[in-house]
C-alpha cells in the first residue's frame, strides 16, 4: 500500500460519499491530485479490490468502498475538516445560553443539534451513575417490618427500594447498620460492588447477619440498576427515511437499542466508528455509528454520537461530534465546580 494507492482509495471514498454512485477509473484519473493515467488508476483499483478495500457492485460498474476501505480511509488517510469561527459560533448558538443550561439541557441540546446538523439519528449514553461513588445510604422505617433503603451517589443519583424484613429492627440495629454501611461502602464506586463484596459485608456483620442481610441485598440490587448506561436515541425517523438502509433493520434496532450500551463503552477511548454488518452484533446493515466520550471533572460521564448510513462525510461529521463532546465536558465540569464553590461559600 504505497502513497499512490492510498491517494486513489481516498479519492474513490470521497467521490462515492459525494455522489453515491460507483466510481470509475476515468473519474479518478481526471482529478487534479491524481497525476497518473486512467490505466494506472484502473490497475491500482483492481489491486485495492483484491486487498478487500474496494468492491464492484456490477461487472460493468465502477467501484465502491468496503467496510475495510472505509476503516483504512478513516484511520490512515482522512483529514478532518477544521471548524471555522463562524461554525463554532453556530454550534454554540444551537446549544443555547450557557448561563441558563443545566447538565441535562446541555446534553439534550447537543443531541438535538447533532441530529439536525447531520440528518442522522443521535445517540447519547449517560454513564455518570456507573462511574459514581456511593455518598450515603439511609434506612427509613415506613411500616411494620417494612423499610426503605435510600442510596445516594456522587453524581446526584438517588435510588430507593422497599424491603420487608422478618422482624422489626431496634434503634440499636438500625444505628449499627447505618454506621457499618457508611464505614464500608461510602466512597466505593458503584461499578465495584459485586456479589463477593456484598457476601463479605454480610458475614462481617457477625451476630447481625441474619437480621440485616436482606438490607445488604437491597443495596446490591439498587447498585445493579446504576451499573448500566442510560441510553437515549432520538431522531429514528432519519434512519427510516434513509434509502440506503433496510427499514426492517431499523425496526430490529429500535426493539434492541438497549444493546447499544456495550458498543458505547468503547467510546471512552475517544472517537470510535463502528459499521453495521461488520460481525460485531450491530444490527443495522450498511450503516455506521460514530461516537465519542464526554467527561465530568476528568471522569467518564457519557457518550454522544450519531447513527447513519455508511456513506457519510466522516471528515465533516467527526469534528462536530468532537466539538460537542469537548464543549459538554467543559460546561458540565464548570457547572460542578460552580455548585461546589457556592456550597463552600455558604458554609
Amino acid at each position: 500500500m504505497d502513497d499512490r494507492k492510498l491517494k486513489i482509495l481516498a479519492a474513490v471514498v470521497d467521490e462515492y460519499i459525494m455522489t453515491g454512485e460507483p466510481v470509475g477509473s476515468k473519474t479518478i484519473a481526471g482529478l487534479p491530485d491524481i497525476k497518473v493515467s486512467a490505466a494506472t488508476v484502473r490497475n491500482d483499483m483492481a489491486l485495492l479490490e483484491q486487498l478487500g478495500y474496494l468492491e464492484q457492485p456490477h461487472t460493468s460498474a465502477g467501484r465502491v468502498p468496503t467496510i475495510s476501505g472505509y476503516r483504512l480511509y478513516i484511520d490512515r488517510i482522512m483529514k478532518t475538516q477544521t471548524l471555522s469561527e463562524e461554525e463554532t459560533a453556530r454550534l454554540d448558538a444551537m446549544l443555547g445560553s450557557e448561563e441558563n443550561l443545566t447538565e441535562e439541557l446541555i446534553i439534550q441540546s447537543a443531541t438535538t443539534a447533532l441530529a439536525e446538523l447531520t440528518n442522522c439519528t443521535a445517540v447519547v449514553a449517560n454513564a455518570a451513575p456507573k462511574f459514581s461513588v456511593i455518598s450515603k445510604v439511609e434506612v427509613i422505617p415506613t411500616g411494620k417490618r417494612l423499610y426503605v433503603i435510600l442510596l445516594i451517589t456522587s453524581n446526584g443519583s438517588i435510588k430507593n427500594k422497599a424491603c420487608r424484613l422478618e422482624f422489626d429492627l431496634t434503634h440499636e440495629q438500625l444505628e449499627f447498620f447505618t454506621d457499618f454501611i457508611q464505614e464500608h461502602l461510602q466512597g466505593i464506586s458503584v461499578d465495584q460492588l459485586s456479589d463477593e463484596m456484598m457476601e463479605q459485608l454480610s458475614q462481617a456483620m457477625g451476630a447481625y447477619m441474619m437480621t440485616l442481610s436482606p438490607l445488604v441485598q437491597g443495596i446490591y440490587e439498587l447498585s445493579q440498576g446504576l451499573r448500566h448506561n442510560e441510553v437515549t436515541v432520538s431522531g429514528e425517523s432519519h434512519l427510516l427515511s434513509c434509502s440506503e438502509i433496510d427499514k426492517m433493520d431499523v425496526v430490529k434496532f429500535m426493539d434492541r437499542k438497549n444493546e447499544l450500551e456495550s458498543f458505547l463503552d468503547d467510546s471512552f477511548n475517544g472517537i470510535q466508528v463502528m459499521f453495521g454488518g461488520d460481525g460485531n452484533g450491530f444490527v443495522i446493515g450498511n450503516s455506521s455509528m460514530i461516537v465519542s466520550n464526554y467527561q465530568k471533572g476528568n471522569k467518564p460521564a457519557g457518550s454522544l454520537g450519531i447513527i447513519g448510513p455508511m456513506r457519510l462525510n466522516y471528515a465533516k461529521i467527526i469534528p462536530y461530534i468532537e466539538y460537542f463532546t469537548n464543549k459538554i465536558s467543559r460546561l458540565i465540569s464548570d457547572e460542578e465546580w460552580d455548585v461546589d464553590g457556592k456550597d463552600d461559600d455558604d458554609e
